[in-house]
């Protein structure tokens, strides 16, 4: 019997909507592209054809339209791992289950779930303003360690050797290692970087920046910067990328997290106009996302 989901668990509001997201099941598409800033929805959706709703609602806006007959919904997550468990779980609830009976779903449905965000890189090679592709999110923040997963005998390679290279573990961070959908991956290359992606739980410390704290892990950069496996490598971190990829796996949706470089950490360089970076970023990608 499918058992029913208690109110405190699935948190839904009087006018039918999910909690935090402020969102009804119609109100969503089967595509969703995320991004950390809420002032960047606007920024993608001044390119829809016609925009057929808006909600704004704490740091989550949204905005759902079509780029020709593609309905595509554009939604701001807020920054950080535990802002995406939030996204993410509330974005299956409102395709996977049903709101009327507080029933999961006999046939469920995967949405393509695309990050647009900004990153720093951590190759000499990746300059401030391109573009790069999560291939894998590696996680030192410890979200996806609140759930049950599993992980492919690639995944779990790559991340032994990851273990073995930085020496990370055991000291109050236990990485873990998810992948991108393969399918999504495949349409952004000319172009693009691909590599790994690291998700960290903050800006400053979590990625290596000395203001007056002092750091736990002050080689932190230097270890990320230097791992090689096999073809892969870290391109870039940021603070989204493995929560997004660990939770879509996980509910069977299929994500992927395109990042514009703002800043390149082994230069101590950044961008002169982020602002042109990130819209470079939308230009190129959209039409991309317009055809899945």
């Amino acid at each position: 019997m499918n058992q029913t989901i208690g109110a405190s668990e699935l948190i839904i509001t009087d006018k039918g909507s999910i909690y935090h997201l402020d969102l009804r099941p119609e109100e969503i598409a089967d595509t969703i592209i995320t991004v950390g800033d809420p002032n960047r929805v606007k920024e993608l959706s001044k390119y829809f054809d016609s925009i057929e709703f808006t909600a704004n609602h704490r740091e989550f806006v949204t905005h759902t339209g079509y780029i020709g007959k593609k309905r595509i919904s554009v939604v701001a997550t807020g920054i950080g791992p535990d802002n995406i468990d939030i996204v993410l779980n509330e974005l299956d609830a409102l395709v996977d289950i049903d709101f009327a009976s507080r029933t999961i779903k006999s046939e469920k449905k995967s949405l393509k779930i695309i990050r647009l965000g900004t990153s720093g890189a951590l190759q000499d090679f990746i300059p401030v303003d391109s573009l790069v592709v999560s291939s894998y999110g590696i996680g030192l923040d410890n979200l996806m360690h609140y759930y049950a997963t599993t992980n492919t005998p690639a995944e779990k390679n790559l991340l032994e050797a990851f273990n073995q290279h930085t020496q990370l573990v055991g000291k109050v961070i236990q990485p873990y290692i998810t992948s991108s959908a393969a399918s999504l991956s495949a349409q952004f290359t000319d172009g693009f970087h691909h590599g790994i992606t690291v998700t960290c739980p903050g800006f400053y410390g979590p990625q290596g920046r000395v203001l007056r704290a002092p750091l736990a892990q002050d080689q932190l950069i230097n270890k990320l910067t230097t791992f090689k496996h096999q073809e892969h490598f870290v391109s870039n971190f940021e603070m989204e990328t493995s929560a997004i990829y660990g939770l879509a796996n996980l509910l069977g949706h299929q994500a992927l997290s395109i990042s514009a470089i703002v800043a390149n950490r082994i230069q101590q360089s950044f961008s002169s106009d982020g602002n042109a970076a990130v819209e470079h970023m939308i230009k190129t990608c959209l039409p991309i996302i317009a055809n899945l």
